[in-house]
């Protein structure tokens, strides 16, 4: 699950950028497209850019955890999930055509 959070992160990035005009670029480094956010002046710099090293250890994980929601890598998880999902009700109202 933790892989998924850090790619769900991703494509919410990319569908930022290129709502702001950027030419879509086969990458998965989440630091340069935080950087490429910052650089097109996109508000929502200040929720990625203090995220992207945490976003790196998710997708460097050897293992999935496990089950036991007592377990201590859940809290952290669980956090991230809720940052993303807030990102991406953010996200979708920008590319979501008004009816």
């Amino acid at each position: 699950m933790p892989e998924q959070v850090a790619e769900v992160m991703e494509k919410l990035m990319k569908a930022e950028l290129i709502r702001l005009g950027w030419r879509l670029v086969k990458t998965h480094n989440l630091v340069h497209l935080v950087n490429e956010l910052d650089a097109r002046g996109s508000d929502l710099i200040s929720v990625v850019r203090p995220s992207p090293a945490r976003w790196l250890r998710l997708t460097s994980v050897t293992g999935t955890p496990g089950f036991d929601l007592d377990d201590p890598d859940w809290p952290p998880l669980r956090q991230q999930i809720e940052e993303v999902g807030k990102l991406l009700d953010r996200v979708k109202m920008r590319v979501t055509p008004k009816t």
